[in-house]
Parts: structure tokens; C-alpha cells; sequence
């Protein structure tokens, strides 16, 4: 059983610094954190249309009780909606209802609304307060934390954006019951990604109860949930803005999972099930290299595959992957780089990787 308190998992990043609220039933506790902690006297919320009802019309009439002017703004379902276009739609309906400057943003929904959100939110007005309020594990357990808020062009990923940290986040167990399978496998995906790059122990913990997770009882979600935003978090104090490259290491699997969703359009692949893919592509990539022994990569081949996640790709042309990565943010001088495994619960950043073992990892997944 979760507790009725919630666990608390802070972030710390000095006068941006915020909480992040873990526990069934913290919705209720939004109006009231955005009345006394932010003296809100607007609120807009931005909301996944499929969550409407019952979350955000939840959290809008709490804060109309509250005497506080509140509006949601639905946005579709789906990666599509993670654009410029949406977000000037966004823009013209703040002004229309006559948000100033000083407007609460917010983002109920996955990790397409959060980040949708916070970019509004980081731009309008020049910026303004933002709040993260994550409806699937996915964007619980890694989009909602950091302040990494954006818009993807056609052809890349996340390519507009900003670092905005909210004000708080809020993660409410309790929603994950309604969550579709193939949404909650696909959040998985990242906190296999946690185990790779920082913790064996967590990696371990996912492969010793693998059906108990796939169950979604309520006590492993609460670890695994609370364990996520603790290694985010840390990685996020060390290099809030990206200047070390310490917090690249949160993009294992990506460079290749980002290449995936843009050569076969946003929306086919769900994010996690992409990173999924790309941590496969990743581990036999260190393997070619000598980074890994086979061991490794099947360890990782075995949990994503108990946990019901993609590990074979569809025929993806690799030239078109390779074109897609040269845009990726971590590129360098046209060069690609990659976060590759060391070992279970350590990667690193690595440069002038040969084309040719990036292409021989990709045809063998």
C-alpha cells in the first residue's frame, strides 16, 4: 500500500529550486499549494484532451472554489501536438482570456503537454510560473523533472525550447490505473534507463519483479517513481543547463530513439518504446566498440523484453536514421556522439564513433 502522505523529493537549484509531490491523491492538493505557495490569482491549465475528465476539470474546479480564475485549453492527443503551431494557438488563447504576466501555467497531462506547457509558460509574457502535473509514468518519472521544455520541428526532436523549472510537480499514483498498457509499458523504458546509466541496484529491482511492476501494484510504482526523480534530480543539480555534459547521461538510448520518431513520423512510435529500441542500438554499439561484454546487452535485451517493450526494429532505411542523428543536439562538428554503457549503472559521453559500427549495431537490432 502507498502511504497517504506524500513523499517529498526535492530539487535543488537554489531560488529555482522546487518539490516534487509522490503519492495517491496529491491532485487535491494543487489549488491550495498554487493559492498559498504561488498567491495565484490566474490559472490556466493546459490539458491532454483525453484527461480532461476526470483530472483537470478536478484540479479546475478545486481552484474555482478557491475564488481564483481558472481556464483549461485542450490540446489533442499525440506527439503532433508538440509544435510551434500549437503553441502560437496557445499564445493567441492566453491573450484572448486575458492572462498577464503574472498567470499560473498548468501542464496536466503526459510528457507532450508538459512540455508543451512549459514552453508556453517559459515564453508568454516573457515568463511566467509553471507547474508539472504528469498523467503517465512516462512523464512522471523523467519529462516533468529538470525544467527541459520544448517543441519539435519536422525534422528534429525538442529543437525549440527552453530550461524553465516549475514550481512544484505533482505526481499522483493514483491516475495510473487508468492508463492504457501500451502507455505504461513505454514509462517503463526510462526507468530501465535510470538502472543502465546510474543504478544497478534499480536494475536489479525491475528484473527481480518484473510481474509485480506489469501488475501495477501500488508499492513498486511508488519506488520505482521516487527512485527515478531522486537520480533525475541529482543529475539536474549537477548540470541544470546542460554545461558540463553530466546531464547527458540522461539521454542514453535517445540519439537513436529521437532518429526513430522523426524518420517514421511522431506518433507511431511512443517515446519509450523508441528508447527502448535505442538503448538496444546503444548497448550492441558499446559492445562493437569493447565498452560492454555480450553479457550486458543481453541482461538489458532480457529486461526490456520481460517488460514488454520493443526490442526489434521496423525497416527503417539507416541512412535516413544517420541523417536524422547528425541533427541531434549532442552532435558536435557534424560528429556524432553517443551516451554508451560502461557497465550497468555507468555510461558516458563518447565522440568519433566509426559509422560503420553504428551502422553494423543498427542492422543487428
Amino acid at each position: 500500500m502507498t502511504s497517504p502522505v506524500p513523499i517529498v523529493v526535492p530539487v535543488r537549484l537554489g531560488p529555482r529550486s522546487y518539490e516534487i509531490r509522490i503519492g495517491s491523491g496529491v491532485l487535491e492538493g494543487v489549488a491550495e499549494f498554487l493559492q498559498s505557495k504561488c498567491a495565484a490569482t490566474q490559472v490556466v491549465i493546459i490539458a491532454d484532451r483525453n484527461v480532461r475528465e476526470p483530472y483537470a476539470a478536478s484540479v479546475f474546479h478545486d481552484i474555482q472554489s478557491r475564488g481564483v480564475a481558472c481556464e483549461i485549453l485542450e490540446v489533442p492527443s499525440g506527439e503532433s501536438s508538440k509544435s510551434i503551431d500549437m503553441a502560437g494557438d496557445l499564445w493567441e488563447q492566453l491573450c484572448a482570456w486575458g492572462a498577464e504576466r503574472h498567470v499560473v501555467v498548468a501542464g496536466i497531462g503526459g510528457g507532450v503537454v508538459g512540455d508543451l506547457a512549459g514552453f508556453v509558460a517559459a515564453s508568454y509574457a516573457r515568463g511566467t510560473r509553471f507547474v508539472q502535473i504528469p498523467t503517465t509514468l512516462l512523464a512522471q518519472v523523467d519529462s516533468s523533472v529538470g525544467g527541459k521544455v520544448g517543441v519539435n520541428l519536422s525534422t528534429a526532436k525538442n529543437m525549440v525550447g527552453a530550461f524553465w523549472q516549475p514550481a512544484a510537480v505533482f505526481i499522483d499514483l493514483s491516475v495510473l490505473s487508468t492508463l492504457p498498457e501500451r502507455e505504461f509499458r513505454s514509462g517503463l523504458a526510462e526507468i530501465v534507463k535510470y538502472g543502465m546509466i546510474l543504478d544497478g541496484p534499480l536494475f536489479e529491482y525491475l528484473e527481480q519483479n518484473t510481474a509485480d511492476i506489469l501488475a501495477r501494484e501500488d508499492a513498486h510504482l511508488q519506488h520505482l517513481i521516487r527512485r527515478s526523480c531522486e537520480l533525475k534530480a541529482i543529475v539536474v543539480e549537477e548540470d541544470e543547463r546542460e554545461e558540463s555534459g553530466r546531464r547527458a547521461i540522461l539521454n542514453y538510448g535517445h540519439t537513436f530513439a529521437h532518429a526513430i520518431e522523426a524518420v517514421s513520423g511522431y506518433g507511431h512510435w511512443l517515446h519509450g518504446e523508441a528508447v527502448s529500441l535505442g538503448m538496444v542500438v546503444a548497448a550492441r554499439l558499446a559492445e562493437r566498440l569493447g565498452r560492454i561484454p555480450a553479457d550486458v546487452v543481453q541482461r538489458q535485451h532480457a529486461l526490456l523484453t520481460n517488460l514488454k517493450l520493443p526490442v526489434e526494429k521496423e525497416d527503417l532505411p539507416f541512412d535516413k536514421i544517420l541523417a536524422a542523428m547528425r541533427r541531434d543536439k549532442k552532435a558536435a562538428g557534424g560528429q556524432l556522439r553517443f551516451i554508451l554503457p560502461n557497465r550497468i549503472g555507468a555510461v558516458e559521453l563518447v565522440d568519433q564513433v566509426p559509422i560503420e559500427k553504428v551502422r553494423e549495431a543498427w542492422e543487428q537490432a
